[in-house]
């Protein structure tokens, strides 16, 4: 249904351990999890096979909304996607890292919403595209996202804040008419919002302000010592 399932599938699978116990009193069980899940680590099964929810988002971002909005051009944003995203992240040997910074997306939304913020690593595996389109003149943006882990009932969905969160956007707790669709169009929203966090990082690296903005937003003008002293 709506729920991630990790804890489900434990109890099931306990349930058969338990069961072929008493079939088989000399059989060692050794443990319920062989790692080939592979939960909260980064695992090649996870990027080909898919794990949770799988998700393609894309985007036609006209010419002059790229221009006048993200302050760069397609050309631009092509050519960086193609060197840092996909051959960087190549001569980086990453695995599922395709991406500008997917992983500061889905750890926001996972946390507000009450999923298990260990899962971003593999829900973070993206693999960013763009290319021009239209003879050129707009960009088209997608995100791959095949390991998106995620629910809306149990565990910390629960909690009073990330509930508000859920209800807020329209997908608290499990569906009654389509078991599974509330959990299915949250992935679409982590994967609409990473989309969105690409084309804004991508835009800022193009356009040169990325190291100009972090100094505007990340740091304090202020004199720590001073204010902390008074």
């Amino acid at each position: 249904g709506d729920a991630m399932g990790m804890n489900m599938v434990s109890k099931g699978v306990q349930n058969v351990m338990d069961f072929l116990n008493k079939e088989f009193p000399d059989m060692d069980v050794i443990g319920i999890s062989g790692n080939y899940c592979s939960d909260k680590k980064p695992a090649a099964v996870n990027w080909i096979e898919g794990r949770g929810k799988s998700v393609v988002c894309e985007a036609i971002i006209k010419e002059d909304v790229v221009k006048k909005v993200l302050k760069t051009d397609v050309a631009s944003l092509v050519e960086l996607n193609m060197l840092k995203n996909l051959t960087g992240s190549a001569m980086a040997g990453a695995l599922g890292g395709f991406n500008a910074h997917a992983s500061n997306i889905v750890s926001a939304v996972y946390i507000a919403t009450g999923q298990d913020p260990a899962q971003n690593v593999e829900s973070s595996h993206c693999i960013t595209m763009m290319e021009a389109v239209n003879d050129g003149k707009d960009l088209h943006i997608s995100v791959t996202m095949p390991s998106i882990e995620i629910g809306t009932v149990g565990g910390g969905t629960q909690l009073a804040s990330q509930s508000a969160c859920l209800n807020l956007l329209g997908v608290k707790g499990a569906s009654k008419d389509a078991p599974g669709s509330n959990s299915r169009q949250l992935a679409t929203i982590v994967a609409g919002a990473v989309l969105a966090g690409e084309l804004s990082l991508m835009s800022a690296l193009a356009a040169g302000q990325l190291v100009k903005s972090h100094m505007k937003y990340n740091r304090s003008s202020k004199d720590v010592s001073k204010v902390a002293s008074q």
